[in-house]
């Protein structure tokens, strides 16, 4: 008789990680760490494959210019990896390459901080040309300085057929153990080419603007539900799931109204607190869309029990990339599961991507904010004024062109803006 052997896969060996942080009364809250920050931190570790075995934060006035912890604690978090034989320490906090160096001497293991998890992670989830140029020029500038005594972040090997450890992903040691020059003249030539792909969306966007189609942008802290929000509006198509930064590479997709109008609306990278500089700057290319934005849609999970304080963080990077006095709608994702009362007021909406709840809403709401701030115009331009037609082709939706004797008729709609300049320019003659 044949016996069948049901045998069961055995599970992929995650690497043991210990959280650890610095509570330091002198330091910007936004900086330090706390109970609520490393859950966060462990999320970040599940999201790029390992899992948090412990914790360990210590208390103190101001970082420790060699060990970033006192040499006391560091050698107490050195017996406490020992015991969990952590494979890692991830710090919640920005270490300098002098601490990272010390720590991974005295504890013995690999050392990372909340800076290198989130680019490793945006380096295992870029999928376009541009995001890919855009997250290795922003390893690069974050290993650079820290070439010298990387110790194991460098050393450690991938195994042939193996999973990538965390922080081994993107350049790769090869890259990294070449001299500085080699390493500048790279970045140099990443900086160029995403220069190069940033005057194409230039092109793209002035074509748009042709068009006279508004641009509605997305923000929102990381896995708050734009993704969903954008299939469910759009039918995008595009992937969700419940991790972090499971979306990076920018999607634009048309939105249509009822009345017959119609606006783009382009999804964005979350946001999360502590961003890393380096992201912001290398990004800069794809944020720009939003300087461009004539509506933002602010994104915020109600479900979440710290969505408030994700949405300041949303905000104060958004006043950064956004063009002042932007509008912006606040809606409210996940309102099927929200365990408490639903935000209500002028410009907030709460929905349900699942269910469908206040999309309806959420369309008008968009539809009548676009068209409160459009200016419909009649207007005769004279022929010594042709420049005004040239600028309305390029910044406003034209229905009529008509070439007459006194001059050219045009009607159509523009932003109150450009309505401004086409006055202007039409008195002047």
């Amino acid at each position: 008789m044949e016996i069948i052997n049901f045998s069961v896969p055995a599970k992929e060996k995650r690497e043991r990680v210990i959280l650890a942080g610095l509570n330091a009364t002198r330091r910007d809250l936004g900086i330090t760490a706390d109970d609520g920050s490393l859950d966060e931190l462990a999320a970040l570790v599940d999201t790029a494959g390992g899992e948090a075995v412990g914790r360990f934060i210590q208390s103190r006035e101001a970082p420790d210019p060699a060990f970033f912890l006192g040499e006391g604690k560091a050698a107490e978090l050195a017996e406490y990896v020992r015991r969990l034989e952590a494979d890692l320490v991830v710090f919640d906090n920005e270490l300098s390459p002098v601490q990272m160096k010390n720590l991974e001497a005295i504890l013995d293991c690999a050392v990372m901080d909340r800076t290198g998890l989130i680019l490793d992670i945006f380096s295992e989830r870029a999928q376009s040309a541009e995001g890919k140029l855009q997250v290795e020029l922003a390893q690069y500038k974050y290993l650079l300085p820290r070439l010298m005594g990387q110790g194991k972040n460098l050393s450690r090997q991938t195994a042939s057929g193996g999973k990538s450890p965390i922080g081994t992903r993107g350049p790769g040691e090869t890259k990294l153990e070449t001299d500085r020059r080699r390493i500048r003249e790279r970045v140099t030539r990443l900086e160029t080419e995403l220069k190069e792909l940033k005057r194409s969306r230039e092109v793209q966007r002035s074509r748009r603007e042709k068009t006279g189609v508004p641009l509605v942008a997305l923000v929102g802290y990381t896995n708050a539900g734009k993704s969903t929000l954008l299939n469910a509006l759009t039918d995008a198509g595009i992937h969700t799931g419940d991790r972090l930064f499971d979306t990076l590479d920018t999607t634009t997709r048309r939105l249509s109204f009822s009345d017959g109008s119609e606006a783009l609306i382009s999804d964005t990278v979350g946001f999360i607190s502590k961003l890393p500089t380096q992201l912001v700057s290398a990004f800069s290319a794809t944020l720009e869309e939003l300087r461009y934005a004539s509506l933002v849609l602010h994104v915020a999970d109600i479900s979440n029990p710290s969505y408030q304080e994700q949405m300041q963080v949303t905000q104060s990077l958004a006043n950064e990339l956004c063009e002042p006095g932007t509008p912006t709608i606040y809606v409210f994702t996940k309102a099927d599961r929200a365990p408490f009362r639903l935000p209500a007021g002028e410009n907030r909406v709460c929905i349900s991507s699942v269910t469908g709840e206040g999309l309806d809403s959420l369309k008008e709401m968009i539809r009548q904010n676009l068209d409160s701030r459009s200016v419909k115009f009649t207007s005769v331009i004279p022929y010594s004024c042709a420049s005004a037609l040239d600028m309305l082709y390029r910044t406003a939706s034209l229905q009529t062109v008509e070439y007459g004797n006194d001059g050219i008729l045009v009607s159509g709609k523009c932003d109150a803006k450009t309505y401004g300049q086409l006055e202007k320019l039409t008195k002047k003659s």
